[in-house]
C-alpha cells in the first residue's frame, strides 16, 4: 500500500515528520494498513506543538494551562461564576486531587475563592475574584488571537470540516456532552 493509499497524500515537498514514519512502515512491514497512524500521528504531534504555543501566551499572563482553563471555565458559567469543585473537574476532565490543588493556587493567588453552601455546608462553591476576573479577561483575548495565529494556515472551509471530523471523533470516543 503506498503513503498516498494509507491517507497521508501530498504534493511533493510538502511532507511532515508522521509522512516519514508512514514511508518507512510501509517498507518495513506492508502488510500492515498503518492509515490510523496518519491521523493518530498528526493529532499527537500537532497537540505537543499546540501546547507548547498555548503555554506561551498563557505564561505572558503569569498563567500555566491549568490555571487558564479554571479561570476560563469559571469566567464562561452564568453569572455569578460560580461552580462546584466537581462542576470544574467535570469541565476539566482532570481527578479532584488536580482539580483541588489548581484550586488551592488559585486560592493563593487571589484569583479564586471558595466558600461553603448556605444550602449545605458540605458543598464548596468557587467563585471568580474581581482580580481573577481581570486576569481572565485580558488573558483570553490574546490567547484567542494566538488561537487564530495558530490556524491561520487552514480556510475558514478546512477549519469548519476539521472541527466537525474532530467532533464526530470525539464523540464516539465517549467526549459528548451527554
Amino acid at each position: 500500500m503506498t503513503q498516498t493509499e494509507q491517507g497521508g497524500g501530498r504534493a511533493a515537498g510538502t511532507g511532515d515528520h508522521v509522512d516519514l514514519v508512514l514511508d518507512q512502515w510501509s517498507r518495513r512491514r506492508p502488510d500492515l494498513d498503518v492509515s490510523p497512524m496518519a491521523v493518530i500521528g498528526r493529532l499527537k504531534r500537532l497537540s505537543r506543538l499546540l501546547e507548547a504555543e498555548l503555554r506561551r501566551v498563557f505564561a505572558e499572563h503569569d498563567l500555566d494551562a491549568a490555571s487558564f482553563d479554571v479561570l476560563a471555565t469559571l469566567r464562561r458559567s452564568d453569572p455569578p461564576h460560580l461552580l462546584t469543585p466537581a462542576q470544574l473537574m467535570q469541565a476539566a476532565m482532570v481527578t479532584s486531587g488536580a482539580v483541588s490543588q489548581r484550586l488551592d493556587r488559585l486560592e493563593a493567588a487571589g484569583l479564586v475563592s471558595r466558600s461553603r453552601s448556605d444550602a449545605d455546608a458540605r458543598v464548596v462553591h468557587v467563585r471568580l475574584t474581581e482580580h481573577g476576573r481581570a486576569v481572565i479577561d485580558e488573558a483570553l483575548p490574546d490567547h484567542v488571537a494566538n488561537e487564530h495565529r495558530l490556524l491561520a494556515a487552514l480556510g475558514t472551509d478546512e477549519r469548519d470540516a476539521l472541527a466537525g471530523t474532530l467532533r464526530t471523533l470525539l464523540v464516539s470516543l465517549g467526549d459528548g456532552t451527554d
